[in-house]
């Protein structure tokens, strides 16, 4: 698994992060540019030009490459690194996951509210359960995220939930399947990473087992 909460496929391309040393697929790691001031630019939709520096999507990993001034080794020229860094590349993850969600609910694919998210989850239409990280533990443990190391994230807090559904709050979504699904579980597991909740889309231990009954 890799440090953004991914299982490695070998079909994906992979690149090697600086601070970490590994090999991974590109999805589990954050592009960074040289802008044309010599400045670090995160590229979190990996389409800005230039050749790519990669790091894992991990908050420790990202304030190694800038303690220990590897984003200048890797550009082979002098890169400066504004501060906060690792802060600007989280609001920027956050911010692309919230616009997924929002993209997956305008197309039918995620639903919010404990009645519907239920519902979905007995007929199979949920592939993967969202819950508040900051929600009632109670509540959220009468739902049980399907199977699979792909069918829960826990890392997005009720009101950022509540951002991509046009709400104050909310503690529980579910996504069907499609491509928006996994591009948006993508960017969670980067987000948990990010968090230092790594593996928080995999089920994680707030997802316990629903019944008929719940």
């Amino acid at each position: 698994m890799t440090r953004g909460g991914r299982e490695k496929d070998r079909d994906e391309p992979e690149r090697k992060c600086i601070a970490t040393g590994e090999s991974q697929p590109k999805a589990g790691l954050i592009r960074f540019c040289l802008g044309p001031d010599g400045q670090i630019v995160p590229d979190v939709m990996g389409k800005l030009p230039g050749r790519g520096i990669y790091v894992s999507a991990d908050r420790a990993a990202i304030e190694k490459a800038v303690t220990k001034n590897l984003f200048t080794r890797a550009a082979r020229q002098p890169a400066k690194t504004a501060d906060g860094l690792a802060d600007l590349v989280e609001t920027l993850v956050l911010q692309r996951t919230i616009e997924l969600l929002s993209m997956a609910r305008k197309a039918g694919d995620a639903v919010t509210g404990y009645e519907k998210v239920k519902d979905w989850l007995i007929k199979g239409t949920a592939v993967t359960l969202i819950q508040a990280s900051d929600g009632s533990e109670r509540g959220k443990t009468k739902l049980h995220a399907p199977e699979g190391d792909k069918g829960f994230i826990g890392c997005l807090s009720a009101g950022e939930i509540g951002l991509a559904f046009g709400r104050e709050r909310a503690i529980h979504a579910a996504l069907a399947a499609g491509g928006l699904r996994s591009r948006v579980v993508e960017e969670a597991a980067k987000l948990a990473g990010l968090r230092g909740q790594a593996g928080g889309d995999d089920g994680g231990e707030t997802a316990m087992k629903d019944t008929k009954n719940a």
